[in-house]
C-alpha cells in the first residue's frame, strides 16, 4: 500500500487516457544518456532556482575547473564565487564538495556509473546518503544518466501530477514519486515525465492553466471541479 493512492486501478485508468493525449502533443523523445557525474552536480545547482541560472552556473563551474578533483579540493569561496549564478551558492559549494568528497571516498575515483549495474532501489538509496541529494536529484540522475526505472517529481510534474488528480491536493514533491512509478508503466517513466513538464511548461502554468486549449479537460480533476454545473 502506497500512501497517497486509494484506488490504483483508477489511477492507471486515468494515465491510458492521459498518456496518449500528452504523447500527441508533445512527441516521445529519444533516450540519450547524460553523463552521470555531470547530472548529479548539474542537479545540486539546479535547486531552488530556474534551469537558465543551473545552467549559467554548470557552465561557469565547468569553464574554470577541468576536473571533478578540480572542483573538490578548490578554495571553499572560489567554488562559491564560480556558481553565484545558480543561485544559493553558499549552500551548493558545500554540498557539492561533499559529495564529490564522499564519491571518491567510497568508490576510488570521480565516477558513479557503477550505479547503472545496481539494482534501482539500492542505487537510489546510494545516492540519497550523498550530501545534497534528495529524492528528485536521485531520480533524475537514475531517469536520465542511467535509464534506470525511477520517475522524478518537479515542480511542473508536481503541479500538474495533482491538478490531473494523480496526486492527492497536499502531497509534497519527495512523497509524489513513489505515488507516480506506481501509476506509470516502467517503461513510459522517462517519456511521460519529459511530457508533464512540457505540458507544464506550455500550458498548465503556475499562475493562469491554459484549460481552454487543454486536451486534458475530460481527465482533469482541476477542470472538472472548477467548471460551472447546470
Amino acid at each position: 500500500m502506497i500512501p497517497g493512492i486509494d484506488n490504483l486501478a483508477a489511477l492507471r485508468h486515468k494515465y491510458e487516457q492521459v498518456a496518449p493525449a500528452l504523447a500527441a502533443l508533445y512527441g516521445r523523445k529519444t533516450f540519450k544518456p547524460h553523463d552521470g557525474m555531470d547530472e548529479l552536480v548539474s542537479c545540486i545547482l539546479s535547486q531552488s532556482t530556474t534551469d537558465a541560472n543551473r545552467d549559467r552556473g554548470f557552465a561557469a563551474l565547468k569553464a574554470r575547473y577541468p576536473t571533478w578533483a578540480a572542483v573538490h579540493h578548490a578554495p571553499a569561496a572560489e567554488l562559491i564565487d564560480t556558481i553565484r549564478p545558480a543561485g544559493l551558492a553558499n549552500s551548493k559549494g558545500p554540498r557539492i564538495q561533499g559529495a564529490l568528497a564522499q564519491i571518491v571516498a567510497e568508490r576510488g575515483a570521480y565516477n558513479i556509473d557503477f550505479l547503472a549495474e545496481l539494482p534501482p532501489a539500492a542505487a537510489r538509496d546510494w545516492l540519497l546518503r550523498l550530501p545534497g541529494v534528495g529524492p528528485k536529484t536521485a531520480a533524475i540522475v537514475l531517469c536520465f544518466a542511467y535509464g534506470l526505472p525511477a520517475f522524478p517529481v518537479d515542480t511542473h510534474v508536481h503541479r500538474v501530477g495533482i491538478r490531473l488528480g494523480f496526486l492527492p491536493p497536499r502531497i509534497s514533491a519527495d512523497a509524489a514519486h513513489p505515488v507516480m512509478e506506481a501509476i506509470v508503466p516502467p517503461a513510459d517513466y522517462y517519456h511521460f515525465h519529459l511530457q508533464m513538464i512540457y505540458h507544464g511548461r506550455a500550458l498548465c502554468q503556475a499562475r493562469r492553466p491554459q484549460c481552454e486549449r487543454c486536451p486534458l479537460t475530460e481527465a482533469c480533476a482541476f477542470y472538472q471541479a472548477a467548471r460551472p454545473h447546470p
